[in-house]
């Protein structure tokens, strides 16, 4: 199979305009997206996030914009919370969560979603807030060939992204949603915003399935781009299962599309 993955956390949409045309530029098949925004019904463009001084653009309905941008793809909306946005001082009531976008040359077959960390929220609540990940499996006509691919947004702790018991239980979750639809026996990718250090025990639960990962395997340090002025550059990874022919990976280093970097990852 012939495939084009790419991951990455949008950032709300804070740098819209360049995500956008990033996006349809390297067309990829799935497109699996952390930190992205939907307003159930009407609205959208420019909105502020508000929590404890801190006050950040984002665009309300990204979802649906990046839909637009992917009129040949199916998307797939999968918030873990809903919360207040503002337009001035008007409060608007939008969801925040994974998507994911797949070509509709390629049928999807089986699907799994479900928390990984906490449970669905009708506010943005404290930290380490509820998180989830969407597993699916994909199916080929052209290949006839079929493969699994999941993402997740890891657990944001104050503390920073060193192993805890909600991490590792984060971990075994992701590896319980992903059996539930991969039977095993062909290619599995595995990606995301994981929040977690390179030497984290999530590897090692997540190799349990033959998984390894890209970005460390290829001596890459930093998958943040110049909007990230903190230390610590480790948070997206990339983990393939040893079938899977990789013809092609990058952390893509321009457009800077985020404050992370995207992860593009050709399957040949």
């Amino acid at each position: 199979m012939t495939l084009r993955i790419i991951s990455l956390n949008a950032w709300g949409g804070r740098l819209h305009e360049t995500l956008i045309g990033y996006i349809r530029q390297a067309d990829p098949d799935v497109l699996c997206l952390q930190e992205v925004l939907r307003v159930p019904g009407t609205g959208g463009g420019w909105s502020i996030y508000r929590d404890a001084g801190l006050e950040l653009p984002q665009r309300a309905n990204l979802f649906t914009e990046i839909g637009t941008a992917l009129p040949g793809h199916d998307g797939f909306f999968c918030p873990t919370s809903r919360g207040e946005l503002f337009d001035g001082d008007t409060a608007i009531a939008a969801e925040f969560g994974l998507a994911t976008f797949v070509r509709k040359t390629h049928s999807l077959i089986a699907e799994g979603l479900d928390f990984v960390h906490g449970r669905s929220a009708d506010c943005w609540g404290e930290h380490p807030r509820p998180r989830n990940a969407h597993c699916i499996r994909l199916f080929s006509h052209e290949h006839a060939s079929t493969v699994t691919i999941a993402h997740m947004h890891g657990l944001r702790d104050p503390a920073g992204k060193g192993d805890t018991a909600a991490r590792k239980e984060q971990a075994e979750a992701l590896v319980r949603l992903i059996e539930r639809v991969w039977p095993g026996g062909e290619n599995l990718v595995v990606c995301g915003d994981f929040n977690v250090l390179p030497d984290s025990a999530t590897f090692t639960i997540l190799a349990r399935l033959g998984l390894s990962d890209l970005v460390t395997g290829n001596g890459l340090v930093d998958t943040r781009t110049s909007y990230y002025l903190k230390q610590g550059r480790f948070a997206d990874y990339m983990l393939v299962t040893p079938g899977v022919k990789v013809a092609k990976f990058e952390v893509v280093e321009a457009p800077e599309v985020s404050d992370h970097r995207a992860l593009l990852l050709d399957i040949g």
